[in-house]
């Protein structure tokens, strides 16, 4: 089969992984031969392609990023966006097409499965690790590792200083990394965007802590907020959530250090980890899910199971249908977040 492989949205750590074993499976047992889109969906927009065999993705494993490159395009946004896709795929004679992608570049995939037919199968990846139906997308545990690395050098710097440190980790709409590295990292207060803060009580968690004799970190989701639902950034008021909380990442870890600092009287400092959470090389686990996830695309196309997205549920790699995992958002459950609430203060 001539199977077109594209990865799209944010880079992160295991996407290489994932092209590694769709080649590598394809090749070697299937006959299969692979084109590489460039930059995700701008790639068949433009028909800009690389080649993709076995050489190209020898000794990627390891490396973070994604050797096609990706990008946001979104070509359902064109007037004919659609046409000039089907157009590409035809001019290239691809029998399905394998898309790498989050919640974005998947429900362009869904779309174009469920309205024009395109022979597709999706892999879900993302940091945020809000893609439904799976347990974990590729590239979330490299990113919890790395917040969670960074929580435990600040421990020694609060401590030090005595200060109060605020961490704020990606996210988007879902607490994924703030959750898992907060429990990891030992924070003192979580705040995800699933649950508006009250900052009188984080203050007085903050100030709890101290009476402790120790210095607190506070981990913060970039989208989180306030019960009032408004933070004053350095750029001006952002009110949410009456505005999409995508069109404002970062920034309200710095309010908030603010705001702790004048309320309890507190020297606070803030660090934002932003892009280090999606570079570098994956974590273990995120080569063992990536790999999976490539063997089993693959297979998908082979069984011309159409509209498919690969998930891991347990320890099992299944398939779920694409459309239904890029309807909506995974977020963090109550009860998981009522979990933490133990550690706080």
């Amino acid at each position: 089969m001539r199977v077109g492989v594209l990865t799209g949205g944010s880079d992160c750590p295991g996407l290489n992984a994932v092209l590694r074993a769709i080649v590598r499976k394809g090749v070697q047992e299937y006959g299969d031969e692979f084109t590489g889109f460039r930059d995700g969906w701008r790639g068949v927009l433009r028909d800009e392609t690389v080649p993709l065999d076995i050489r190209a993705v020898r000794g990627t494993l390891p490396r973070g990023g994604t050797i096609l490159g990706s990008s946001r395009t979104n070509p359902l946004a064109e007037d004919d966006g659609t046409d000039r896709v089907l157009g590409t795929l035809a001019r290239h004679r691809l029998d399905a097409l394998i898309v790498v992608g989050g919640t974005a570049t998947l429900g362009i995939a869904a779309r174009l499965a469920e309205d024009h037919g395109v022979p597709l199968v999706g892999v879900p990846k993302t940091i945020d690790n809000d893609i439904p139906l799976t347990d974990y997308t590729v590239g979330f545990d490299t990113a919890v590792g790395v917040a969670t690395a960074a929580i435990d050098r600040l421990h020694t710097t609060a401590e030090s200083h005595k200060r109060v440190l605020v961490v704020e980790v990606m996210g988007r709409s879902a607490g994924w990394i703030a959750l898992h590295s907060g429990l990891a990292g030992g924070a003192n207060c979580i705040l995800i965007p699933e649950q508006p803060f009250d900052v009188d009580q984080v203050c007085g968690w903050v100030e709890s802590r101290f009476r402790a004799t120790y210095a607190p970190i506070v981990v913060i989701a970039d989208s989180a907020l306030p019960e009032s639902g408004e933070v004053t950034l350095r750029r001006g008021t952002t009110p949410l959530p009456g505005a999409d909380p995508r069109a404002r990442l970062s920034g309200v870890g710095e309010w908030l250090g603010r705001e702790i600092e004048r309320r309890t009287g507190k020297e606070s400092r803030t660090t934002v980890l932003g892009h280090l959470q999606r570079g570098g090389a994956p974590s273990p686990f995120d080569r063992w899910l990536a790999t999976r996830f490539g063997l089993h695309a693959i297979d998908a196309v082979h069984q011309g199971d159409w509209g498919a997205m690969t998930a891991l549920q347990g320890t099992r790699i299944t398939r779920v249908r694409l459309a239904e995992a890029s309807s909506t958002l995974k977020t963090v459950d109550p009860s998981l977040y009522e979990e933490a609430g133990v550690f706080f203060g």
